[in-house]
């Protein structure tokens, strides 16, 4: 099977390269708009530069005509109010995939957001009907939307990845995770920090990739599905948790930062669909 990955330099996307290159069946091509990242790529990696900005007519020939493709790729985060996700992000995406579609892609995994369900608070399955309350998220429900409409024309496989939570190495340093790991290398005595009371779902973006991979490879034409832990934990508690695998003790500035307006209070994923599916890692050997 061959996999093309888009996003593959993103924090993301250099994880789920690492997943794919230990199934040895699959034979793995990756492309962004930048070369791939030395210190995480697999060796003998083939990479295929692509802008999507202006992709060449010839985009699925280049990327050697894959099986199969995984569309991480998405620009203008983490701004997630900005009209750039549906004036420019949303065309540019649809306009790409379709070209993919056309010229002969047969299956395709796209990652979708957890806030595609809106302002709701609690459990999240994919049952509920999406009610994006920000750009980004409308942007993402609305390729959604266009993707089953070019499905029921072109008839590949689909599979919509909603993404929880993630964190790990190569995040954003804006991110939660990076700034706490930068606290602890600084020897900082304190973490400053929002509240911390809002409950999330999270996951290692180790733990994303392999579901993304086993999505990809052993369920295409999933539909939506959620990849989550399914578990609500307290972003306090997360900060407390990792201190405690790392062996240090910040003091926690709660409170420091305003909690984001873009989101819920408490929410979390379903995580019944993925684990129906068994969408685990699956490695062969030679």
């Amino acid at each position: 099977m061959k996999v093309a990955v888009t996003g593959a330099s993103g924090f993301v996307g250099r994880h789920v390269l690492g997943a794919l290159s230990q199934l040895h069946d699959v034979e793995l091509v990756a492309t962004s708009r930048f070369g791939p990242n030395s210190g995480t790529a697999p060796r003998d990696l083939r990479h295929v530069p692509l802008d999507l900005a202006n992709p060449p007519a010839d985009a699925f020939e280049r990327l050697g005509r894959p099986d199969t493709l995984i569309h991480l790729a998405w620009g203008g985060l983490p701004n997630y109010s900005s009209p750039h996700h549906f004036e420019t992000e949303l065309p540019r995406h649809y306009g790409f995939l379709r070209g993919l579609v056309d010229a002969g892609l047969r299956s395709l995994l796209v990652t979708g957001t957890c806030y595609e369900y809106g302002m709701r608070c609690g459990e999240l399955d994919e049952s509920l009907p999406a009610q994006p309350a920000n750009a980004y998220a409308f942007a993402k429900e609305s390729l959604r939307r266009q993707l089953e409409f070019l499905q029921s024309e072109a008839g590949f496989a689909l599979t919509w990845a909603r993404l929880f939570y993630m964190y790990g190495e190569g995040q954003a340093p804006s991110s939660l995770y990076p700034q706490l790991m930068a606290a602890i290398a600084r020897g900082d005595a304190a973490f400053r920090m929002s509240g911390g009371e809002q409950l999330r779902d999270y996951l290692p973006v180790g733990e994303v990739a392999a579901h993304l991979s086993a999505l990809a490879t052993r369920h295409p034409g999933s539909g939506i599905v959620n990849v989550c832990s399914g578990r609500p934990v307290s972003v306090r508690n997360l900060v407390e948790g990792l201190m405690r695998e790392s062996r240090v003790e910040l003091a926690l500035e709660l409170g420091a930062y305003p909690y984001p307006d873009y989101e819920p209070m408490a929410f979390w994923g379903s995580a019944k669909r993925l684990t129906q599916l068994g969408a685990r890692p699956r490695v062969t050997c030679d």
